[in-house]
């Protein structure tokens, strides 16, 4: 136990994802090392962030506030006619990252969790259907996360667009219980060139 406002910080800190008490202690002392500049512009940072990032209109993906439609919807170079699903917006920063997609994408929100109270309801999907008979979507890419919650959305989805587009899903190049997030980028390339029509 420290002083009370370290304690804070430190258990502000370990509630990220991936971010054990340990390691919230060893930052929130670096943090109080740090010159009262830096400790400052982070806290700016987060403070900015939290106010000035909004979600895409069309997609949800992320976008600043004001905008109404992300980078991607932005670009008149995206294919328009291909949707990527994915279930949260860090999965698209991973395929934006590994430079692959020319089409555009739908974060979902989640995954459908009965156990946690996730139903259909409360994500994207009703808002992704519409899209795909408003926009005239060629293909949809189901690029969900390797678990059985990822599985069921992608099987809800598949059966909802039966008969109106083209769905493919990535190949398995993706490890069963992996995140997309923490793909390399061969393996969202392998994953990518090897999707097929979703059965």
């Amino acid at each position: 136990m420290g002083p009370q406002p370290l304690e804070d910080l430190v258990t502000a800190l370990a509630r990220l994802p991936g971010i054990g008490r340990k390691t919230a202690q060893r930052l929130a002392l670096y943090v109080l090392k740090s010159p009262a500049h830096e400790a400052q512009a982070l806290a700016e940072a987060i403070r900015g962030a939290r106010e000035n990032i909004g979600n895409c209109t069309r997609c949800f993906n992320l976008t600043e506030r004001g905008q109404e439609l992300c980078h991607v919807c932005r670009d008149p170079n995206r294919d328009q006619a291909v949707i990527c699903v994915v279930e949260e917006a860090s999965d698209a920063l991973a395929l934006e990252r590994s430079d692959l997609l020319r089409g555009t994408y739908h974060v979902l929100g989640g995954a459908l969790s009965p156990l946690d109270g996730i139903g259909p309801a409360d994500l994207r999907i009703d808002e992704l259907i519409e899209r795909v008979r408003r926009d005239s979507v060629r293909e949809v890419i189901l690029a969900h996360n390797a678990s059985a919650e990822g599985e069921a959305t992608a099987e809800y989805i598949h059966q909802r667009l039966a008969g109106q587009t083209t769905v493919t899903r990535l190949a398995r190049g993706l490890p069963a219980g992996s995140d997309l997030d923490l793909a390399d980028r061969t393996t969202l390339t392998h994953a990518l060139q090897g999707r097929t029509t979703f059965r």
